[in-house]
Protein backbone atom coordinates (compact mmCIF):
# COMPACT_ATOMS: atom_id res chain seq x y z
CA UNK A 1 0.00 0.00 0.00
CA UNK A 2 1.33 3.57 -0.96
CA UNK A 3 1.80 6.40 1.30
CA UNK A 4 -1.06 7.90 -0.61
CA UNK A 5 -3.19 4.90 -0.57
CA UNK A 6 -2.69 4.85 3.14
CA UNK A 7 -3.69 8.78 3.92
CA UNK A 8 -6.89 8.15 1.84
CA UNK A 9 -7.91 5.02 3.91
CA UNK A 10 -7.10 6.98 6.90
CA UNK A 11 -8.89 9.85 6.13
CA UNK A 12 -11.79 7.55 5.91
CA UNK A 13 -11.60 6.40 9.12
CA UNK A 14 -10.61 9.68 10.54
CA UNK A 15 -7.92 8.03 12.51
CA UNK A 16 -4.21 8.05 11.09
CA UNK A 17 -1.39 5.71 12.70
CA UNK A 18 1.90 6.22 14.05
CA UNK A 19 2.71 2.60 13.29
CA UNK A 20 2.21 1.62 9.77
CA UNK A 21 3.29 -2.02 9.99
CA UNK A 22 -0.22 -2.47 13.00
CA UNK A 23 -2.25 -0.62 10.12
CA UNK A 24 -0.49 -3.57 7.44
CA UNK A 25 -1.45 -6.30 10.02
CA UNK A 26 -5.14 -4.89 10.86
CA UNK A 27 -5.74 -5.19 6.62
CA UNK A 28 -3.76 -9.15 6.36
CA UNK A 29 -6.00 -11.81 5.83
CA UNK A 30 -5.26 -15.03 7.81
CA UNK A 31 -4.81 -16.38 3.79
CA UNK A 32 -1.62 -14.47 3.56
CA UNK A 33 0.43 -16.26 7.04
CA UNK A 34 1.15 -16.03 10.68
CA UNK A 35 1.09 -12.31 10.77
CA UNK A 36 -2.77 -12.02 10.45
CA UNK A 37 -5.51 -9.50 11.75
CA UNK A 38 -7.32 -12.35 13.58
CA UNK A 39 -5.68 -11.64 17.91
CA UNK A 40 -6.40 -7.57 16.19
CA UNK A 41 -10.41 -8.69 15.41
CA UNK A 42 -10.69 -10.77 18.69
CA UNK A 43 -9.61 -7.52 20.57
CA UNK A 44 -11.63 -5.10 18.11
CA UNK A 45 -14.28 -7.39 18.64
CA UNK A 46 -14.55 -7.24 22.31
CA UNK A 47 -14.26 -3.44 22.35
CA UNK A 48 -16.80 -2.41 19.62
CA UNK A 49 -19.14 -4.79 22.23
CA UNK A 50 -18.27 -2.19 25.16
CA UNK A 51 -18.01 1.00 23.73
CA UNK A 52 -21.53 0.23 22.28
CA UNK A 53 -23.01 -1.22 25.39
CA UNK A 54 -22.26 1.70 27.40
CA UNK A 55 -23.27 4.03 24.52
CA UNK A 56 -26.87 2.73 24.89
CA UNK A 57 -26.81 2.31 28.35
CA UNK A 58 -26.66 6.11 28.45
CA UNK A 59 -29.05 6.86 25.33
CA UNK A 60 -31.77 4.47 26.43
CA UNK A 61 -32.18 4.78 30.44
CA UNK A 62 -35.49 3.04 30.72
CA UNK A 63 -34.42 0.52 28.54
CA UNK A 64 -34.58 -3.39 29.54
CA UNK A 65 -31.71 -5.45 29.58
CA UNK A 66 -33.03 -7.59 26.82
CA UNK A 67 -33.84 -4.24 24.76
CA UNK A 68 -30.32 -3.16 24.98
CA UNK A 69 -29.14 -6.63 23.72
CA UNK A 70 -31.16 -6.56 21.02
CA UNK A 71 -30.02 -3.02 19.84
CA UNK A 72 -26.20 -4.03 20.47
CA UNK A 73 -26.57 -6.92 18.19
CA UNK A 74 -28.25 -5.04 15.47
CA UNK A 75 -24.82 -2.64 15.49
CA UNK A 76 -22.28 -4.86 16.22
CA UNK A 77 -23.66 -8.02 13.69
CA UNK A 78 -21.52 -8.82 10.91
CA UNK A 79 -24.36 -7.68 8.06
CA UNK A 80 -23.51 -3.99 9.65
CA UNK A 81 -19.49 -4.45 9.82
CA UNK A 82 -19.37 -5.44 6.17
CA UNK A 83 -21.80 -2.24 5.06
CA UNK A 84 -19.26 -0.05 7.50
CA UNK A 85 -16.38 -1.71 5.76
CA UNK A 86 -17.95 -0.86 1.95
CA UNK A 87 -18.30 2.29 2.95
CA UNK A 88 -15.20 2.60 3.23
CA UNK A 89 -14.15 0.99 0.44
CA UNK A 90 -11.97 -1.54 2.35
CA UNK A 91 -12.16 -3.97 -0.02
CA UNK A 92 -8.84 -2.80 -2.03
CA UNK A 93 -6.86 -2.28 0.92
CA UNK A 94 -7.04 -5.73 2.22
CA UNK A 95 -3.97 -8.05 2.08
CA UNK A 96 -5.30 -11.40 1.26
CA UNK A 97 -3.48 -14.71 -0.25
CA UNK A 98 -3.53 -16.13 -3.61
CA UNK A 99 -6.66 -18.47 -3.28
CA UNK A 100 -8.54 -15.84 -1.57
CA UNK A 101 -8.24 -13.11 -3.84
CA UNK A 102 -9.54 -15.51 -6.86
CA UNK A 103 -12.34 -16.64 -4.61
CA UNK A 104 -13.03 -12.80 -4.37
CA UNK A 105 -12.06 -12.59 -0.44
CA UNK A 106 -12.13 -8.64 -0.86
CA UNK A 107 -15.96 -8.67 -1.18
CA UNK A 108 -16.76 -11.16 1.18
CA UNK A 109 -18.69 -10.08 4.37
CA UNK A 110 -17.03 -12.15 6.86
CA UNK A 111 -13.61 -10.65 5.75
CA UNK A 112 -14.70 -7.49 5.16
CA UNK A 113 -16.45 -7.38 8.66
CA UNK A 114 -13.39 -8.98 10.65
CA UNK A 115 -10.69 -6.37 9.44
CA UNK A 116 -13.19 -3.51 10.61
CA UNK A 117 -12.98 -5.26 14.20
CA UNK A 118 -9.50 -5.87 13.16
CA UNK A 119 -8.60 -1.74 12.72
CA UNK A 120 -10.48 -0.77 15.68
CA UNK A 121 -8.69 -3.63 17.67
CA UNK A 122 -5.32 -2.17 16.21
CA UNK A 123 -6.26 1.95 17.23
CA UNK A 124 -7.09 0.49 20.74
CA UNK A 125 -3.65 -0.60 20.86
CA UNK A 126 -1.73 2.44 19.35
CA UNK A 127 -4.03 5.38 21.07
CA UNK A 128 -6.03 4.04 23.95
CA UNK A 129 -9.98 3.63 24.68
CA UNK A 130 -10.77 6.91 23.82
CA UNK A 131 -9.90 6.98 20.66
CA UNK A 132 -10.92 3.77 19.85
CA UNK A 133 -14.72 4.99 21.06
CA UNK A 134 -14.46 8.04 19.10
CA UNK A 135 -13.78 5.63 16.12
CA UNK A 136 -16.37 3.65 17.02
CA UNK A 137 -19.05 6.45 17.63
CA UNK A 138 -17.51 8.39 14.34
CA UNK A 139 -18.19 4.84 12.16
CA UNK A 140 -21.26 4.08 13.71
CA UNK A 141 -22.84 7.74 14.27
CA UNK A 142 -26.11 7.48 11.95
CA UNK A 143 -26.51 4.19 12.59
CA UNK A 144 -27.13 4.73 16.48
CA UNK A 145 -29.38 7.93 15.53
CA UNK A 146 -31.98 6.02 14.02
CA UNK A 147 -32.14 3.20 16.55
CA UNK A 148 -35.73 3.36 18.67
CA UNK A 149 -37.15 0.73 21.28
CA UNK A 150 -39.28 -0.22 18.76
CA UNK A 151 -36.55 -2.00 16.93
CA UNK A 152 -35.94 -4.55 20.07
CA UNK A 153 -39.02 -6.78 18.65
CA UNK A 154 -37.41 -10.57 18.54
CA UNK A 155 -36.93 -11.94 14.91
CA UNK A 156 -38.48 -14.71 13.97
CA UNK A 157 -35.44 -16.94 14.80
CA UNK A 158 -35.66 -15.93 18.98
CA UNK A 159 -39.36 -16.22 18.99
CA UNK A 160 -38.91 -20.42 16.87
CA UNK A 161 -36.26 -21.00 19.55
CA UNK A 162 -38.64 -19.74 22.90
CA UNK A 163 -41.48 -21.47 21.68
CA UNK A 164 -39.63 -24.41 21.39
CA UNK A 165 -38.07 -24.41 24.78
CA UNK A 166 -41.43 -23.71 26.00
CA UNK A 167 -42.72 -26.69 24.42
CA UNK A 168 -39.18 -28.21 26.00
CA UNK A 169 -37.94 -29.41 22.30
CA UNK A 170 -35.07 -28.93 21.25
CA UNK A 171 -33.56 -26.58 19.60
CA UNK A 172 -33.75 -25.73 15.29
CA UNK A 173 -31.52 -27.52 13.18
CA UNK A 174 -30.60 -25.56 10.50
CA UNK A 175 -28.58 -26.13 7.42
CA UNK A 176 -27.22 -25.17 4.45
CA UNK A 177 -28.45 -26.76 1.47
CA UNK A 178 -27.09 -25.09 -1.14
CA UNK A 179 -24.84 -21.60 -1.95
CA UNK A 180 -25.04 -20.20 -5.51
CA UNK A 181 -23.10 -17.40 -7.22
CA UNK A 182 -19.54 -16.10 -6.42
CA UNK A 183 -18.24 -12.98 -3.88
CA UNK A 184 -20.33 -10.34 -3.54
CA UNK A 185 -23.22 -12.25 -5.66
CA UNK A 186 -23.61 -15.62 -3.61
CA UNK A 187 -27.47 -17.05 -2.71
CA UNK A 188 -27.78 -19.24 -0.21
CA UNK A 189 -30.58 -22.07 0.43
CA UNK A 190 -31.33 -22.89 4.21
CA UNK A 191 -33.40 -25.69 5.44
CA UNK A 192 -35.25 -25.36 8.92
CA UNK A 193 -36.41 -28.35 10.74
CA UNK A 194 -37.75 -29.36 14.25
CA UNK A 195 -38.64 -32.24 16.50
CA UNK A 196 -41.88 -33.60 16.46
CA UNK A 197 -42.51 -32.52 12.68
CA UNK A 198 -42.14 -33.85 9.49
CA UNK A 199 -41.97 -30.22 7.98
CA UNK A 200 -38.55 -29.21 6.87
CA UNK A 201 -39.02 -24.93 5.70
CA UNK A 202 -36.56 -24.24 2.85
CA UNK A 203 -35.69 -20.09 2.24
CA UNK A 204 -33.29 -18.37 -0.40
CA UNK A 205 -31.60 -14.98 0.50
CA UNK A 206 -28.13 -12.78 -0.08
CA UNK A 207 -26.96 -14.30 3.33
CA UNK A 208 -27.10 -17.46 5.40
CA UNK A 209 -28.39 -15.33 8.41
CA UNK A 210 -31.20 -13.59 6.05
CA UNK A 211 -32.16 -17.31 4.93
CA UNK A 212 -32.36 -18.85 8.34
CA UNK A 213 -34.79 -16.40 9.41
CA UNK A 214 -36.93 -16.71 6.59
CA UNK A 215 -36.40 -20.65 6.95
CA UNK A 216 -37.74 -19.72 11.15
CA UNK A 217 -40.80 -17.77 9.66
CA UNK A 218 -42.09 -20.37 7.38
CA UNK A 219 -41.40 -22.64 10.67
CA UNK A 220 -42.86 -20.20 12.75
CA UNK A 221 -46.48 -20.23 10.31
CA UNK A 222 -46.50 -23.69 9.80
CA UNK A 223 -46.51 -24.19 13.52
CA UNK A 224 -49.48 -21.61 13.72
CA UNK A 225 -47.80 -19.31 16.14
CA UNK A 226 -48.27 -15.88 16.39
Amino acid sequence: MSEAQRKVLQGKLGYHFVDVALLKQALSHRSIGACNNERLEFLGDSILSFVIADELFRLFPGAREGELSRLRSQLVKGDTLANIARELDLGPYLILGDGEKKSGGATRESILADAVEALLGAIYLEAGLPEARSAILRLLASRIGQLSLSDTKKDSKSKLQELLQSKKLPLPEYEVASVEGEGHAQVFTVTCAVQNSSYKASATASSRKKAEKLAALQMLQHLNYQ
